[in-house]
């Protein structure tokens, strides 16, 4: 088994894999309000593919996927590619990041399959918002995909809020209280800079540092032990929660220092960071063999920045292409 390490003595053995650039709702950081061209379905990376490129990445040291979209789910056969990824050697843990919104339909086929745990987004428990932010009024679906995550044993359900001024923002205490009814992990996540205008980032950007401040006011922030996953949030608990409620701050704290992940897109690329331009196409790498797949990923290792670049609105494909 190899290892991947980069210039800054970072561990690289996560890959976040989108599998389709399509997705059953259209969340207003993720899309633009026009739209996108969706990628054609013959450009979209074959399960196959994907399965070969996963091979090709444990054999280096890559330990834990995530499969994400767009929507993942509303990829025909999302639940078998989980099932392939989970018999992978060397793959020790695969996760989902969805919407939530089919969720209930296959919980108990992505558990069959092996999958270990799931990210829900969810920026609202308020169905006028709801439809407001995501142009969709299935609020309702993500509830019940929560429950039956919860039911099925895909813990820890993670919920991620990402915090909007003047959206969501009084919500916080609704989303904290969630913590209380359900064991659920809800994370505060600044709002980033990907697809949207420099004027939107001010406008909607509240800093991590200010939300807990705010939270402060009428709730201690109690240290927990809970940590699980292979992401940036710092978690705190509150009294008589069953949950917990965590803090992700891409704008305000970098967490590059501790970055272990590479990205493979839809279509192929492979990406060394969220919003580094310089991808390498493994659709290609693939007709060569194997030595060049792993060629492929120690290039983009190797090109890793220290630090991203977020604050700079440094993207040239919407979220929904690159993988959430």
């Amino acid at each position: 088994m190899g290892q991947l390490v980069d210039r800054y003595q970072r561990k690289i053995d996560y890959l976040r894999i989108s599998i389709t650039d399509r997705c059953n709702l259209r969340c207003r950081y993720c899309m633009p309000p026009e739209g996108v061209d969706f990628i054609e379905h013959d450009q979209i990376l074959s399960y196959e593919k994907i399965v070969r490129i996963v091979q090709t990445g444990a054999k280096l040291g890559i330990k834990k996927v995530r499969v994400t979209g767009g929507e993942p789910l509303v990829r025909k056969g999302a639940v078998d590619l989980i099932r392939m990824l989970k018999n992978i050697s060397g793959i020790e843990e695969v996760a989902l990041t969805t919407n939530g919104v089919l969720l209930a339909k296959y919980a108990s086929q992505l558990v069959t399959a092996g999958l270990d745990r799931v990210n829900i987004s969810l920026d609202t428990l308020q169905q006028d918002k709801f439809r407001e932010i995501t142009n969709f009024d299935q609020l309702e679906q993500v509830i019940e995909g929560i429950k039956s995550a919860l039911e099925v044993g895909l813990t820890p359900v993670k919920i991620n809020v990402v915090v909007m001024q003047s959206i969501n923002d009084d919500e916080i205490f609704d989303f904290i209280a969630l913590t209380r009814q359900l064991p659920v992990h809800v994370r505060f996540i600044e709002y980033m800079p990907a697809g949207s205008k420099e004027s939107e980032q001010e406008k909607y950007y509240i800093g991590s540092k200010q939300l807990k401040k705010e939270i402060k006011r009428e709730e201690k922030l109690l240290a927990t032990q809970f940590q699980k996953g292979n992401g940036p949030a710092y978690y705190y608990q509150v009294s008589d929660s069953l949950g917990t409620i965590g803090f992700i701050s891409p704008i305000s704290n970098s967490f590059c220092s501790s970055c272990n992940r590479l990205r493979l897109t839809s279509t192929g690329d492979l990406r060394a960071c969220l919003c580094n331009e310089q991808e390498i196409n493994l659709r290609d790498k693939l007709k060569q063999g194997e030595a060049e797949v792993k060629r492929a990923f120690q290039l983009a290792v190797d090109s890793k920045a220290e630090k991203h670049s977020l604050s700079q609105g440094n993207f040239n494909k919407n979220m929904s292409q690159i993988g959430g």
